[in-house]
């Protein structure tokens, strides 16, 4: 893999210089441990393998824990991995309301996780909504994150900034506006939110794991946290001052897709004004929002990589 220093911590690696050579790690996903964590009375269920430091991987939308079963099995060997099912999803509490949905408790279901696995901190692993939740345990809960790794969702900030300014962004964020819609949460289907899943066998888990879940949680998350937006909001107005946030304090990888069409890639720009430490960014071509799927293996290999590097293991 050829890298190229674009400016002082910042480094990108383009997949086009990716060795063919096939990954050989193992998958013991049949053999995992189902544990629950308890958040103030909302038992957040989780699945753990491997021994190690501790990594926090959190899904995004529509998804569950086994959207990481690469990065799990190629890190199992070195690192204990916990993948979360968020609330609302397949075996986790599915609490009734929006405000149960808002980003406080979301974070503090990940510090539930960790401080039931005995350790004080970990690295924590997101997916779109669980990239939002991770970048927020970072910003808020910093003592939690001794590394950081963001798939396809650029920092709030970033994407503040574009909601405001990028009429395109604007205008592909509009199933985000869709969705908080009332009685939104009725058009879906456990077969609809499958769709992106390529693999029969494993769609047929998504379905069944989405049967369990409950669909306005899910849409429950763009009612509680996502900026407000309408079509009468107009693109370029400067009036209201942008949200401000904590520096991020630990190292941080991230992964983007380009063909993401709903994260679009100008929200990445400026990310390292936001960190402390030093970013890494991996850029995908021909890789879209589910990143960990549509290039594991470069995802998976990079990912070990950079946290053996930085965890002199």
């Amino acid at each position: 893999m050829k890298s190229f220093n674009l400016s002082p911590g910042i480094t990108c690696f383009l997949a086009f210089f990716v060795c063919a050579t096939q990954l050989s790690w193992g998958n013991s996903l049949d053999t995992v441990e189902h544990k629950y964590a308890n958040n103030n009375g909302v038992k957040i269920h989780y699945v753990v393998t491997g021994s190690g430091p501790l990594v926090v991987f959190i899904h995004g939308f529509p998804d569950y824990w086994y959207t990481w079963r690469d990065q799990m099995s190629a890190l199992e060997d070195t690192f204990t991995v916990a993948a979360i099912d968020q609330r609302g999803y397949n075996l986790s509490d599915q609490p009734k309301g929006v405000d149960q949905y808002r980003m406080p408790n979301l974070v503090a279901d990940v510090a539930a996780v960790i401080e039931a696995e005995g350790e004080p901190s970990a690295i924590v692993v997101g997916h779109d909504w669980g990239g939002a939740v991770a970048w927020n345990v970072a910003m808020t809960r910093p003592e939690l994150v001794n590394r950081l790794i963001i798939l396809n969702l650029p920092h709030p900030a970033g994407l503040a900034r574009e909601f405001a300014t990028n009429a395109q962004q604007r205008k592909n964020s509009q199933y985000a506006i869709n969705f908080q819609k009332p009685d939104a949460h009725k058009q879906l289907s456990a077969e609809g939110l499958s769709r992106w899943v390529a693999d029969a066998d494993a769609k047929a888990r998504y379905v069944e794991a989405f049967k369990r879940s409950d669909f306005e949680a899910m849409l429950n998350y763009y009612k509680a946290n996502f900026p407000r937006l309408s079509a009468t909001d107009e693109v370029g107005d400067q009036t209201a001052q942008p949200p401000t946030y904590p520096p991020v304090k630990s190292p941080v990888l991230m992964f983007h897709g380009l063909d993401d069409q709903a994260l679009l890639p100008g929200a990445l720009n400026g990310t390292w004004e936001w960190l402390e430490k030093d970013l890494t960014l991996v850029t995908v071509p021909g890789a879209g929002h589910f990143v960990q799927r549509d290039a594991s293996e470069l995802v998976s290999a990079t990912m070990r990589s950079w946290l053996l590097q930085r965890m002199e293991l």
